[in-house]
């Protein structure tokens, strides 16, 4: 077997694959596949044109592949959007997946990019939004990981760290992404703690269902985003956010406290609050301060300056700003945020306008590229 000529023709069989309409992150997967099918079949019967093979079997496996994404999504279309509330009746074998893509031999990191791919539905560009890499370097990562586990044997599944990372990740994507699994990361993450008594997996849970409680009202009629200070919130599922409180505050009495929880229980003071002038910024910095003690994440970090700009004013919301990492996503959003505050529409409106070109998502774009316009005719007038 010739791997410097697989090697060699890699290239040339993917910018087919792209010009026969593939996307890149699809046509990459389809031609790893085809490499591992060229490396069991060549040996005992290697073809006379080497790269005519490949592009035959690369194509037919990214056929394979979008028509088995094409049925998965009409399945999840058949299921009711909204999450069933109370116990999950029945497991599948969705969950048991997930534990076996967190395979000891991979890094959590590579576990949870490739069971995002390979489970969870997510193109490679999303999940690099989500660790916040560039694309090539996620493919990279979930390309290395199909190799490790290549020849191993999935009978080791993973941990429950690993698995509850990635139901976060894809619930946020189903949250405001482009692809709706929020409600699969729900009844998913029902079943875990369902089965298994860790005080995390109730934190992840209530998470979510409070995160989900506000989503009706996330979205104008237009489409266009509806940020937290101006939600209605009589349009919030109680129902929902009274669950999420209830599976919290029996969480946190064990007094084990993890980021899922703490992030839980922000939400819970969010939710609390009548209107948003009454929300508890104060304690919802104290939170965001436990939250940067396990976590150490620059996204906390952000978080948390908008939080002490709530609590003690812009002023100390833009110091606290000035700590954290200036390529951050969203930086520059609530850089923008905070200076509107403070009143300075001018550096506000620049900001906003920066920070739409930045954003991960059409709705945020939108929704910044209108701030900045605001700002801008009330200056001129």
């Amino acid at each position: 077997m010739d791997e410097a000529l697989l090697r060699s023709l890699t290239p040339s069989v993917l910018t087919v694959l792209v010009r026969r309409g593939a996307d890149f992150a699809a046509a990459e997967d389809a031609v790893q596949d085809a490499l591992v099918e060229a490396v069991r079949v060549w040996p005992a019967d290697p073809p006379r044109d080497t790269k005519g093979w490949l592009v035959t079997v690369a194509w037919r496996k990214f056929l394979d592949a979008t028509r088995s994404d094409t049925a998965r999504r009409r399945r999840e279309e058949r299921i009711e959007e909204e999450p069933t509330p109370g116990p999950t009746p029945a497991v599948d074998d969705t969950l048991q997946l997930y534990f076996l893509c967190a395979h000891p031999s991979l890094t959590p990191s590579s576990a949870v990019a490739l069971t995002l791919r390979a489970v969870g539905g997510l193109t490679t560009r999303q999940i690099a939004q989500a660790y916040l890499v560039p694309e090539a370097t996620m493919a990279q990562r979930i390309s290395r990981a199909k190799r490790t586990v290549s020849g191993v044997r999935f009978d080791q599944p993973g941990d429950v760290a690993t698995v509850l990372r990635v139901l976060y990740l894809v619930f946020n994507e189903g949250y405001s992404g482009d692809v709706d699994l929020a409600a699969e990361a729900i009844r998913l993450t029902r079943q875990l703690a369902a089965a298994i008594d860790h005080p995390e997996v109730a934190g992840l849970l209530a998470l979510m269902l409070l995160h989900h409680a506000r989503r009706a009202s996330r979205t104008a009629p237009d489409g266009g985003l509806v940020p937290l200070a101006e939600q209605d919130r009589t349009r919030w599922d109680t129902a929902a956010i009274a669950e999420g409180v209830r599976i919290l505050q029996s969480a946190l009495a064990r007094d084990r406290l993890g980021e899922f929880q703490a992030q839980a229980a922000i939400a819970a003071l969010h939710a609390d609050a009548p209107t948003a002038e009454e929300t508890d910024w104060v304690q919802i910095v104290e939170w965001y301060d436990e939250l940067a003690r396990l976590t150490d994440s620059p996204v906390v970090r952000l978080n948390r300056a908008v939080a002490v700009g709530e609590a003690d004013g812009p002023r100390a919301g833009l110091a606290a700003l000035a700590a954290v990492e200036d390529s951050l996503p969203r930086h520059t959003a609530a850089a923008a945020y905070l200076h509107e505050r403070a009143g300075d529409p001018t550096t506000a409106a620049r900001l906003y306008a920066e920070a739409a070109h930045k954003a991960p998502n059409l709705a945020e774009r939108d929704y910044l590229t209108r701030k900045a316009a605001r700002l801008n005719s009330r200056t001129r007038h």
